[in-house]
């Protein structure tokens, strides 16, 4: 990295006057965090915009977008606003930490709010959010919604914090209830559940990414509405469960180039095994629905010289480009931010072909 420069990488952006999300660049310094456009797959300068560091305030988790659950908000000294989204709960806890200690340089009695984001738990890489998701939406052995009352107020087709952690542990999802509380939090977390009143909201915004989701009967939650099943043939429901199945190995985001137009936007791209796919998303859009994926079974995955643009590859690239063959022949032009980041996708996906 350049000197002076804490973390770097693609963040999505809300939008001060319209308020629709695009894919940034940002170069974090000791003082500001700087964030550049890209066209053709390259950063472009001078920077688009900055946010002076100087008196901000970070909140994260923020829920104020019940769709993009992994976002940070920042507030600057003027009462500005800005929403930045990651592509994963670790990287959102990392840029978190990284933009916290910059706000707070020389400041001792932040350090154990550090802590808290730095200590921030991982997903068990046998544990699949989206199976425990169908098991509690099965209709004979899953959880049943129902009217609860909190405080003198009723919340129709909501579930007890303490109930979901029993479940939890009598479907072996989880060994104690600490584990299952941790589990919780990451259903929460990933958007697949949401709180319900005061004391699930409350837990919620405390900031202690570890204990988000409360072992109370008191505490209610219910499910996302991204998640809600909905009708669909019976075919589409295999081939989902099929594809989505698998646990999430690596993601991020990398810019791809286009099959018709050939021009390159920036996707968050997400490595599953068992069975093995890569999906991609447009982070632009709500709707947690890929705008694309394939199967790496049969695939081909290979680096890009970086010395001149390499046969199939349009538009002004900077670089760290690797290529993707289907089984079927198809093929999918990938860029890196880096030359380490790019060997990992590379060496992630060869394991799965």
């Amino acid at each position: 990295m350049e000197d002076g420069v804490l973390k770097e990488g693609f963040l999505v952006k809300r939008g001060h006057i319209v308020h629709n999300w695009k894919a940034r660049w940002f170069i974090l310094r000791q003082n500001t965090l700087l964030y550049y456009k890209l066209e053709g797959g390259r950063k472009v300068t001078p920077p688009k915009g900055q946010i002076l560091l100087d008196g901000c305030t970070i909140t994260c988790p923020c829920l104020e977008y019940e769709n993009r659950p992994l976002l940070i908000k920042l507030k600057t000294r003027t009462s500005t606003e800005y929403f930045l989204e990651a592509c994963s709960r670790e990287e959102r806890d990392a840029w978190a930490f990284e933009i916290t200690g910059a706000i707070h340089a020389g400041q001792p009695g932040k350090v154990q709010q550090l802590l808290i984001l730095k200590n921030s738990f991982k997903l068990p890489p046998h544990i699949s959010l989206h199976h425990i998701m169908e098991k509690m939406h099965d209709s004979s052995c899953g959880i049943r919604p129902s009217p609860n009352m909190e405080q003198g107020s009723t919340y129709k087709k909501t579930f007890l914090g303490s109930s979901l952690v029993d479940w939890l542990i009598s479907n072996t999802f989880a060994a104690n209830r600490l584990e299952a509380v941790t589990l919780g939090s990451m259903l929460l977390g990933e958007n697949f559940l949401r709180p319900v009143g005061i004391r699930s909201m409350s837990a919620i915004r405390s900031g202690d990414l570890a204990t988000q989701f409360l072992d109370d009967a008191t505490a209610l939650y219910t499910f996302a509405e991204s998640y809600k099943k909905k009708a669909t043939p019976k075919e589409d429901i295999s081939l989902s469960t099929m594809e989505f199945s698998g646990v999430v190995v690596k993601q991020g985001y990398l810019s791809k180039q286009g099959h018709k137009r050939k021009n390159w936007k920036v996707r968050r791209f997400v490595l599953r095994q068992e069975p093995a796919f890569l999906h991609y998303y447009d982070p632009a859009k709500e709707e947690n629905r890929p705008v694309g994926g394939f199967s790496l079974r049969g695939s081909l995955v290979s680096a890009l010289e970086d010395n001149g643009v390499p046969t199939g590859v349009k538009g002004n690239v900077q670089g760290n480009l690797f290529k993707v063959i289907t089984k079927d022949d198809t093929h999918y032009y990938i860029q890196a931010s880096s030359k380490a980041e790019r060997t990992e996708w590379i060496e992630a996906i060869k394991k799965l072909t």
